[in-house]
């Protein structure tokens, strides 16, 4: 079953969850705040009804630092922990089963899996899949799926709604319409919004400066890429990382995106445990305001094994530096 996340579509959801008599939450290998947050969101609202409910992810092995304080994280258990067999599966903010990673095994030994998602590119590999790839965080869907079954957003569970909506909107940079009403209704149940973004966003240890000035120093310009829409790119290596959280790592294609001169960001990250793999993470840009003419990076991204949405996307690719920049030229056409 296949939805677009309206109301009536969404009663599959709610009727499954009606039904459960134990579920587990996985979220998504590296996990950001909005994979983080609905599934904290769903796990007390479960919670509060009785049903027992596990949050999990495969990897890294600690929570990032910056979601530690969200509401419900006394759910959130080790891989290891997660049962083999639950009446629902479900799956947030993960466009494939690959991402769930080392936990994907856990889907054979569900009665039935619900994926929650907001990317195009999602495989629908649930049997039930509410899927919205307009919706501009997947705590947005989770706000939708709530109203639809009836239960009410109290402060805890729209504090974590609210740290997906503004770390995918990028601090409400990118919005569709709707988006700042639904921002309105978190924080009118007296959430500290400021104090919630400045946690999740704007919040690094030193060590995360002297990191960004060797990354950067690798960065390069590709003015021909795409036509002359500009590649800017930069490599975080594995001796970069040193003491360094995963979302010090992550923030890295936050300042690469700025640059004017091109369309395309990338950041290739080098795995930590893997000799030559490396995590990529793009972004684009459009031209100006209201030209809708920015490279489809979830494309680019798709077609060399990964996915995302149009302007923010990624991949895992093996090689050498000068080859897996090569690649991505190439896909850029």
């Amino acid at each position: 079953m296949t939805t677009s996340g309206n109301k009536a579509e969404l009663d599959a959801a709610v009727a499954a969850l009606n039904a459960a008599g134990s579920v587990t939450i996985l979220c998504h290998v590296q996990p950001d705040a909005d994979t983080i947050g609905s599934g904290l969101a769903l796990a007390l609202v479960l919670h509060r009804r009785g049903i027992p409910v596990w949050v999990s992810f495969a990897e890294p092995a600690e929570l990032p630092a910056s979601m530690r304080s969200l509401p419900g994280i006394e759910h959130l258990v080790r891989p290891a922990e997660v049962p083999r067999e639950v009446d629902l599966l479900v799956a947030v903010d993960c466009g494939s089963a690959g991402r769930l990673g080392a936990l994907a095994d856990r889907l054979s030994g569900a009665v039935t899996a619900l994926v929650l998602d907001h990317h195009r590119s999602n495989t629908r590999f649930g049997a039930i899949n509410v899927v919205d790839s307009g919706a501009e965080s997947t705590t947005s869907l989770i706000a939708r799926l709530l109203d639809a079954w009836g239960v009410p957003i109290d402060a805890e569970v729209a504090h974590c709604l609210y740290a997906g909506l503004v770390t995918d909107t990028g601090s409400f940079r990118w919005v569709r319409p709707g988006t700042h009403q639904l921002a309105e209704r978190l924080l009118a149940t007296g959430i500290d919004g400021a104090e919630i973004a400045r946690t999740l966003l704007d919040t690094h240890p030193f060590d995360w400066l002297p990191m960004l000035s060797r990354v950067l120093g690798t960065a390069r310009l590709e003015p021909g890429a795409r036509s002359g829409t500009g590649l800017a790119y930069a490599f975080v290596r594995r001796d970069d990382v040193t003491g360094v959280r995963s979302e010090e790592v992550e923030s890295v294609i936050d300042i690469v995106r700025t640059t004017a001169e091109a369309g395309v960001a990338a950041v290739f990250k080098e795995s930590r445990t893997v000799d030559g793999r490396w995590t990529v993470s793009l972004r684009s840009r459009d031209s100006g305001p209201g030209a809708q003419d920015g490279v489809d990076v979830a494309e680019v991204a798709t077609a060399l094994g990964g996915g995302g949405h149009r302007y923010a996307a990624g991949y895992t690719t093996d090689g050498r530096p000068e080859d897996v920049v090569r690649a991505l030229l190439a896909a850029l056409g």
